[in-house]
This record gives C-alpha cells, sequence and structure tokens, in this order.
C-alpha cells in the first residue's frame, strides 16, 4: 500500500509529483542617497524596513514602481544638487517620494516639482515607508526569508557606518544641522552594541562610528546604561568605544570634538581596540574666527591636546575640515590658519569655500569675503595640505603595516586602505603581487608615498 501523499502532492501512474506555487512579484523600489555617511546609515535602515515588508530594490530607474530621494539640505549647493536628483527621477521614473535634511523645505521641493508622492523630514522612516506602501503596497509573502539578519547595506560587506546619535546641541553659525536634525539624540548603548554585533557577526570588518558630535554621545541621556545579553551598557564615548574594539573589527572614530574627555580615547588605541585616526572638524584655527563661528573649541588648547595624544600614540592620523572665506576672515587668520595646520600635523584635510546657507545665524555677520579671495585662499590651503600630507606619508615608507582590502583584479593588483585612512574621503594603498579579496586585512610593506597614497606589497 502506498503511503499517503502530503498535502501538495498527487499522483499520476505511480509518479509523485510536487505542485508549485508562483509568487506575486514584489513592488520595487529605486534608492537615490545624497549627502554624508549619516544620510547613508539613514537609507540602509529604510531599505532595510521595505525589504523585511517584501519590496525588492531596483538598480535603476526603469525598473522601480517607486523611487526614493535621500536629500541633502547642508549647503545650497547641496539643495541644489538634492532638486536636481529629484528632477531626474521625475523626468526618468515619474513616481518619487522624497526624504532626508532637505525634506524639511516641501515647500520648495512641490513648488519646483508639484508631481512628488510624498516629502518627509531626515530619519522619519516610519513616514517613508508609509509613503512607499501607499505608492506601491507590498505583497506580503511567508514563503520567502527577505532580509539578511544584519540588514541591508549601501557599502561593500567589509565595513559598516554605526551610527550612534542624532541631532546636534551647537549652534555653530555657519550651520543648520540643529534645525534639520534637532538636539543631540543618542541612542542606548545596548542597542548600539548589539547592532554591532550583528553587523561583525554578518561579515563587517571595520566598523565606522558617525554621528553629528560623536564625543558628545551620551550626554543628553546623563550616559544612562542600558542591558544586552545579562550585560549593563554605558553609554558614554569612551565606554562604547572599548565595547566595540571588544568585537574583533577595526573601529574608526569620526566627527568627534576636541573635548578634554577624548584624551581617554587614547589608551584604548594604544591598546589596540580602536584604530590611532580622529575625524575632528576643526573647521578654522584662528580664534577671532573661530569665535565669530561660534565654534566649541580653543586652538591654543588643541594643540597642547594633540601633542599629548602623539606622546600617547606616535601614529595617530588626524583628519579635519576647514572652511576658508568665512565673514570677517582677515588675511592674518587664514595666515594664522596656514601656520597651525604645519604645527598640528594634519594628516588629512578637506577644505571648504564659505558658502551662505538659508537659515544660517552667519547670513547676519558683515565683513563678507569677494568670491576670488575665498578662491584664492582654497588654493592656498590645498597647496599647503599637500605638502603636509606628503611629508607625514614618507614617513610609512619602508614599515610593515595591515592593510584593509576593498577592491582586487585577477593580476595581482589590489587597493586597500590602512588604519590611517577612511573609505572614500582618505587616501588608499595601492597593492601589487597581491593575491588577497575585499574584506582581508593583511601585512604589507610600503615602499612608496606620493601626497595621497601609499605603494606597498604584501609581506
Amino acid at each position: 500500500m502506498s503511503p499517503p501523499l502530503h498535502p501538495g502532492v498527487f499522483s499520476v501512474t505511480g509518479a509523485r509529483l510536487m505542485t508549485v506555487k508562483t509568487l506575486p512579484a514584489p513592488p520595487k523600489v529605486g534608492m537615490v542617497s545624497l549627502g554624508c555617511p549619516k544620510a547613508l546609515v539613514d537609507s540602509e535602515r529604510i531599505l532595510t524596513k521595505l525589504r523585511s515588508d517584501g519590496y525588492a530594490m531596483s538598480p535603476d530607474y526603469a525598473g522601480a514602481d517607486v523611487v526614493l530621494v535621500n536629500t541633502c539640505g547642508f549647503l545650497d549647493s547641496a539643495k541644489e544638487e538634492s532638486l536636481a536628483a529629484i528632477g531626474e527621477a521625475i523626468a526618468e521614473n515619474g513616481r518619487v517620494i522624497v526624504t532626508g535634511c532637505m525634506g524639511n523645505e516641501a515647500d520648495v521641493i512641490r513648488a519646483r516639482f508639484p508631481d512628488v508622492l510624498a516629502v518627509t523630514g531626515a530619519h522619519q522612516y516610519e513616514a517613508v515607508v508609509e509613503a512607499v506602501h501607499e505608492a506601491a503596497p507590498p505583497v506580503p509573502s511567508p514563503f520567502v526569508d527577505l532580509v539578511p539578519e544584519a540588514g541591508l547595506k549601501l557599502t561593500p560587506r567589509h565595513y559598516s557606518y554605526l551610527k550612534i546619535s542624532e541631532g546636534c546641541n551647537h549652534r555653530c553659525k555657519f550651520c543648520i544641522i540643529p534645525s534639520l536634525r534637532g538636539d543631540l539624540v543618542s541612542r542606548p548603548a545596548a542597542a548600539v552594541v548589539r547592532e554591532a554585533a550583528k553587523l561583525v557577526e554578518a561579515g563587517t570588518k571595520e566598523l565606522l562610528v558617525i554621528s553629528q558630535d560623536t564625543s558628545a554621545y551620551g550626554v543628553d541621556i546623563r550616559h544612562a546604561t542600558s542591558k544586552w545579553e545579562g550585560r549593563e551598557y554605558r553609554a558614554h564615548i569612551t565606554d562604547l568605544a572599548r565595547d566595540l574594539g571588544k568585537l574583533g573589527a577595526w573601529v574608526r572614530m569620526h566627527y568627534i570634538y576636541p573635548y578634554p574627555h577624548v584624551d581617554q580615547l587614547m589608551p584604548l588605541m594604544a591598546e589596540g581596540l580602536v584604530l590611532p585616526y580622529l575625524d575632528i572638524p576643526f573647521q578654522h584655527a584662528s580664534p577671532a574666527v573661530l569665535r565669530r563661528m561660534a565654534r566649541p573649541a580653543n586652538e591654543a588648547k588643541v594643540l597642547e591636546r594633540i601633542r599629548s595624544w602623539r606622546q600617547v600614540v606616535p601614529d595617530l592620523a588626524i583628519r579635519s575640515t576647514f572652511i576658508v572665506g568665512f565673514p570677517g576672515e582677515t588675511e592674518e587668520d587664514f595666515q594664522y590658519l596656514l601656520d597651525w595646520l604645519e604645527e598640528a600635523g594634519i594628516d588629512r584635510a578637506g577644505c571648504f569655500k564659505y558658502e551662505a546657507v538659508e537659515g544660517a545665524a552667519a547670513n547676519a555677520l558683515d565683513g563678507a569675503v569677494p568670491e576670488e579671495v575665498k578662491d584664492e585662499r582654497w588654493h592656498r590651503f590645498m597647496a599647503a595640505q599637500a605638502r603636509i600630507s606628503a611629508a607625514r606619508l614618507q614617513s610609512r615608507i619602508g614599515r610593515e603595516i595591515d592593510v584593509i582590502v576593498d577592491e582586487a583584479d585577477d593580476e595581482g593588483g589590489a587597493t586597500g586602505r590602512s588604519q590611517w585612512d577612511a573609505p572614500e574621503i582618505d587616501g588608499q594603498v595601492l597593492l601589487r603581487d597581491a593575491d588577497v579579496a575585499p574584506g582581508d586585512i593583511v601585512r604589507v610593506r610600503i615602499e612608496d608615498a606620493d601626497e595621497t597614497d601609499l605603494f606597498g606589497v604584501p609581506a
């Protein structure tokens, strides 16, 4: 006697055939993500939620049922770039939802593009997802596991941005971030460590810690503790850095203000728990300009602090950003900045020509610097920084260092980064004769350097 057939199985002349259920095609979402790494994290969270709701991702406009444009609104030029991206998405697809920092200016967006389906502000994840649900309703399917445990990523598998807070308590006169993203709101430490642990478990080799003001993490919640897997975690940047460092991945700190308690990170770097790298947005060095900017820093004490940091961590690399041509900046102020760069030994630096931004307090300041002067100072700054960077990199020649591989070809060529290089904003390590794959961390002997990159071979 033949065994009973299971549901969905039937028999024809002794053969057993399985019925096949055809799943409905899920709606597809396209994403254009603009702006800083913090916005990229927002995009990843949105896509992760949509994927968990059954949506598929489209790599182009043509295949998308709806397109999300995550905008940047930090500078007027960034707003124009965002508006251009919205216009392109409207022209290529027609069904567009706008989110991100420029979402706070919904009237501007709708005036230019009345056909956008919805406009939401920064980190309004639920509102974005709700708008997508309305524009292209999801098709639930219990037969498919839709999301990897670590969520969806827009970065390579081997590195991940880890956002620890939103907003900022500072009121720098050139910046409108607090009006876009609000005051500091820190995530519970246990939630951050849990996310980081899941990322490392899923293959992340490098955690890039980001926020508007990383060194202020936990201030708003009075450094409260939270629990995960039976252990208490404290919301303080030093404690968090130590906890993250124990997960086994590289930990890179971004957007640090040079507060005194940053000194406590140095022993962690010396111990190898945190990379010897700090991304500090100094913006200027002249005391007069810093006062006009309302920056929370004292340049003289900062120099002393940098010297003390490098006594503990001689290999410490500092990257920063600066603004030239801020209202009231004199030639003396600018020369002070150039001299300060040399003395501080800034390894990497980006420079922006001051640009008025709608809503910024700096717009009311007198002493506007002519555009041609801004341009001339920008070129002088970049030339000076190139010399400093080249000298710093020359000191690496002949050393053996660890390199994380980002790209590799079939002919022994590879591109990676040292512990002193963050992805996309710093330099690279170009390798020859390398049998490696993306995500590998390899020992490399440095053979040469220029003003941005190192060149080496596996040791």
